[in-house]
Order: C-alpha cells, then sequence, then structure tokens
C-alpha cells in the first residue's frame, strides 16, 4: 500500500478516468505542490445517441461502449497535453457511484496502466468530483461555501469548508431534480436525455399557465422531493388526454400548450432550488454557493439563482458548461486537490472495488 500524500507532489501528473454512466472521459492534470490544479486535456464520448432508441440508458451496452472509448480517449489526451504514458504519476479513476458495470470498466483500465507503469491508482467520488468541478473554471470559488449539488440522481445541499470537510445539509428523499426533468419529458414524449429537451421546450411556452405543486418549499428543512411534481405533471397530460397519445407535432395550439407545461414544470423545479439555496445560504450565514452538475447548465436556474444573489450580495460559482455533465477532468481534479490535501489514499495494488452507492459523507 503506497499512500500518495507522502510522494513528493510537486507537478504531478494525474490521468483521470470517468466511467460511472453513459460518458466515457479521460483527463490529464497538472498537480503543483500548492495552488491550482491545471487541466492540460481532456476528452469526452457521450452514449446518448447509442441510447436514445431505448429512451434511457441500457447498463451493459454503456459497459461494452466503454471498452471500445476509454483507451482511445487516453492516447488522444497525451497526444494533445503533448506527454507519455510513464511521464503519468497518478492514475485516477470513477469509484462509485455509478453503473456497477460501467465503474468496472474504468477501474480496469487503471488498474491495468498502475500495474503496468508501476504507479499509484486513486479511486474518486463521482460527486466529490461534480462538487469541486467550479476550480477549474475562470471564476474558481474560495471556501467555505454552501454547495447546490445537482447531478442525475442526486440533489443535495451542503456546507463545505474545504477538500473532504462536507457536512450534508438538505438532500432528496425521492426523485431529485434531473430525474424530475428526465421523467417529466419522458410523460411529454420527449426523446432521451429528457431535461434538456424539456429546456428548449419550456423556453417556447409560459411557466404560469399550470398550478403546479412545489414539494418540500415549505417544509422548515432543506431537504428535497419532485416525485410529487412528476405525478402532477401525469395528471395534467391525462386531463388533457395527451398520456398515451401525444398530439401530432403540426397541431400548433396543442403544441403551446404542452409548452406551457414544460415551462410550468421547470418554473416549478427551478423555484424549489433556489428558494432552498437561499434558505441554506441564510441558515450558515455564508456569502459564496457553488453549483454543481448537469442541472446546474440549466439556463433558467442560472438566471434566477443570479438575480436572487445578486440581490443579496452573494458570489455563485459554476463550472465551465462542458463541465456540467459527467468528465474525466472532475475526476483527475478531484483527485489531485485530495492529493493537496493530504487526504488521497492511493494504492500499487489492483483491488477491483467499486462502490455503485456510496455516501459523499462517508468519504
Amino acid at each position: 500500500m503506497s499512500d500518495v500524500a507522502q510522494l513528493n507532489v510537486s507537478d504531478r501528473l494525474i490521468l483521470g478516468i470517468e466511467s460511472s454512466c453513459d460518458e466515457t472521459g479521460v483527463a490529464l492534470v497538472s498537480v503543483p505542490a500548492s495552488g491550482p490544479v491545471r487541466l492540460l486535456s481532456h476528452a469526452l464520448h457521450s452514449q446518448i445517441d447509442m441510447h436514445q432508441a431505448y429512451g434511457g440508458v441500457v447498463p451493459e451496452l454503456a459497459s461494452r461502449d466503454h471498452i471500445r472509448r476509454v483507451v482511445p480517449l487516453a492516447r488522444q489526451v497525451l497526444s494533445e497535453a503533448g506527454r507519455t504514458l510513464p511521464e503519468v504519476d497518478v492514475v485516477a479513476f470513477t469509484q462509485g457511484p455509478g453503473l456497477a458495470g460501467a465503474l468496472l470498466v474504468g477501474q480496469g483500465v487503471a488498474c491495468a496502466l498502475g500495474v503496468a507503469l508501476g504507479k499509484p491508482l486513486l479511486g474518486v467520488h463521482h460527486l466529490e468530483g461534480h462538487l469541486l468541478s467550479p476550480f477549474l473554471s475562470v471564476d474558481p470559488p474560495e471556501f467555505p461555501f454552501v454547495a447546490l449539488l445537482v447531478s442525475g440522481g442526486h440533489t443535495q445541499l451542503m456546507r463545505v469548508d474545504g477538500v473532504g470537510r462536507y457536512d450534508i445539509l438538505g438532500e432528496t428523499l425521492d426523485d431529485a431534480a434531473g430525474e424530475a426533468f428526465d421523467k417529466s419529458a419522458k410523460l411529454m414524449g420527449l426523446p432521451y436525455p429528457g431535461g434538456p429537451h424539456l429546456s428548449r421546450l419550456a423556453a417556447q411556452g409560459r411557466e404560469d399557465v399550470f398550478d403546479l405543486p412545489r414539494p418540500m418549499l415549505h417544509s422548515g428543512n432543506l431537504d428535497f422531493s419532485f416525485a410529487g411534481l412528476k405525478t402532477a405533471v401525469r395528471t395534467h397530460l391525462v386531463r388533457l388526454g395527451w398520456l398515451d397519445a401525444l398530439p401530432p407535432a403540426d397541431d400548433a395550439d396543442a403544441q403551446r400548450v404542452l409548452a406551457d407545461l414544460a415551462a410550468s414544470t421547470q418554473a416549478a423545479i427551478v423555484d424549489v432550488l433556489v428558494k432552498k439555496t437561499l434558505a441554506a445560504l441564510k441558515n450558515t450565514g455564508l456569502k459564496r454557493v457553488v453549483v454543481a452538475g448537469g442541472v446546474g447548465a440549466n439556463a433558467s436556474l442560472r438566471q434566477q439563482l443570479n438575480q436572487a444573489c445578486q440581490r443579496r450580495g452573494i458570489r455563485v460559482h459554476y463550472p465551465e458548461l462542458h463541465l456540467c455533465t459527467d468528465n474525466g477532468a472532475m475526476i483527475a481534479l478531484a483527485a489531485g486537490m485530495r492529493l493537496q490535501a493530504g487526504l488521497a489514499h492511493a494504492t500499487h495494488d489492483p483491488v477491483f472495488h467499486v462502490k455503485p452507492r456510496w455516501d459523499l459523507a462517508a468519504i
């Protein structure tokens, strides 16, 4: 067993591999002894086109596609950075949470590289990657801050005092915000992945037409629940007679109503996220917030949160749009920041131990 924190960390090169779901990401970062981690290059392959025919991610297909993509992406990243494999000091990979088979592909490749190169391996928590991803932006945050983590099946508010110092303030009790977007979009007949399609349709509609619930908005705590919102969307579609047979695309009046439903759905989700985040800021007394994860790319969320925080003198930080979804850069970054903080525990032993379910508070 070798502890990365005991290594000379000056200008270490970390190769990061992300394969938790339906995107294969590889990145290379440079990690100084102190100061910001620098992204040298990254590459990403999305499986959206492959999964669209099934209306969602097929785990077996996802795993097989990661096998095809990860090595060519690694070669591309090294070439673009002007570096070679022997120069890599640490190989980092997503250890969890995620799809077990997909995670095994990334860890398998990382272990093979570690053994071949004689370099240590470092497993990274997928959500910590998202949480720290704004540190790669042109406007990186400073600790401490409140974080709104909205990624896939996760919606959490937490106080972040430093790397590895996370205090969960609230989290979803059932469906997450991303699931509310995707499931509502599927009910409306929109293609996979539903969230971005719903947002584009919402831009054509009016958000005050349908009276949709804001679950747990007045719960007195910072937890979330979006399952009821999805049910409310379904109820409206039943009343419209569109649950099993959506209106034809050339029916302009019906399409306007569908756009109104999309806009109302998005408004309900965003309203809850913004108000709960403001409540977290008030409770903690902090004046800085980080928004990370795929839903963090939503334009309406950014606009409304920015406006609300500007009025209160609060700084808001986001990752760059291309780093909001799953990517290797955030995995390499998280590994590098843990290395700098002396919290990383790497090993030369190629132990296969993925964590499909992994509580961020437990790392």
